[in-house]
C-alpha cells in the first residue's frame, strides 16, 4: 500500500539528526504542524536539501512510516530570499516562525495560520513595510486566531457601537458612558480602526493600511500591554529584538 501524500506548507524549525539527516516541523494546510524527517537532507547532492532549511514554502512529497513521516521529495515556491539577505530581517521573520511553532498543533486546521505567517514574511520583506508594522500586525491576527484578542467591535459592558476607550481590565472597548464608571484610555479612531480591521480583514488585504506614528505607537503600546497580561509565554527570539 502508497503511504505518499502531498503536504502543503511553510518549515518551521530544522535540527540535524545523525550524520545526514534533519528533523523539521513543518506549518501545513492539510494536517497543522507536522515533525517529518528528511533523510538525506545534507548530502552534497540531496535531491531533498531545501526541505531541511527553515522558512521554506512549498509543496512536500512525504511517506507515512510505523513512527514517523519522512519527506522524500520537494517543490519549492518561496524561499524569502528578501529576509535572509537582511540579518534585522531574519530576527522577526524567526520571531514569527517560533510564534507559529509554539501556537500551531498537530491535526488541526490550520490554514489560516499558515496564510497569516506567509503573507508576514512577504511583507517583512517588502520596502512599503516596516518590521515593526509587520510584527505588530501579525502579534494581533495571531490572538484572533488564537480566540484571545479583545473585543473592539461593541462595549463590553452594555454593548454599545459607539466606541471611545479600550479597557485592559475588561479586555476590549468601551463606550464613553460606561468609562466614566469603569475607566479606560482613550481610543482614537484610526486606532480603533486598525483594530477592527486586523480582526476581520482577509489575509491578503492585512496590511493595507497605514497610520500616522501617533496613533502607531498607541496601537503599539495595547497590543505590547494587551500581550504581557494575558499572554503568559515569552518567545526567546523576541529578546533579541528588543536589544
Amino acid at each position: 500500500m502508497d503511504n505518499s501524500f502531498t503536504l502543503t506548507g511553510l518549515i518551521l524549525t530544522s535540527k540535524n539528526v545523525g550524520d545526514y539527516d534533519k528533523w523539521v516541523t513543518i506549518l501545513t494546510r492539510e494536517r497543522g504542524r507536522v515533525g517529518a524527517f528528511v533523510r538525506g537532507a545534507r548530502r552534497p547532492k540531496s535531491q531533498v536539501i531545501a526541505a531541511g532549511s527553515a522558512m521554506v514554502y512549498g509543496a512536500f512529497t512525504a511517506y507515512e512510516g510505523r513512527d514517523s513521516v519522512s519527506i522524500t521529495g520537494c517543490d519549492i515556491s518561496e524561499h524569502f530570499s528578501q529576509i535572509k539577505n537582511d540579518i534585522d530581517l531574519v530576527w522577526y521573520a524567526s520571531y514569527f516562525l517560533e510564534v507559529a511553532d509554539y501556537y500551531a498543533r498537530e491535526g488541526l486546521d490550520e490554514s489560516e495560520r499558515l496564510r497569516l505567517l506567509y503573507r508576514s514574511l512577504l511583507a517583512l520583506g517588502e520596502e512599503s513595510f516596516t518590521p515593526e508594522h509587520v510584527k505588530m500586525v501579525y502579534e494581533y491576527r495571531t490572538m484572533v486566531i488564537n480566540g484571545e484578542a479583545p473585543n473592539v467591535f461593541e462595549c463590553m459592558n452594555c454593548g454599545n457601537k459607539e466606541l471611545t476607550h479600550f479597557s485592559m481590565n475588561h479586555r476590549g472597548t468601551i463606550c464613553s458612558e460606561c468609562a466614566k464608571e469603569l475607566g479606560g484610555e482613550v481610543l482614537t479612531p484610526a486606532v480603533l480602526f486598525a483594530m477592527q480591521h486586523m480582526s476581520t480583514a482577509a489575509i491578503e488585504k492585512l496590511y493595507s493600511f497605514v497610520l500616522k506614528e501617533g496613533a502607531f505607537e498607541e496601537l503599539k503600546s495595547i497590543i505590547l500591554r494587551y500581550r504581557h497580561r494575558y499572554m503568559d509565554h515569552t518567545f526567546n527570539s523576541e529578546r533579541f529584538l528588543d536589544n
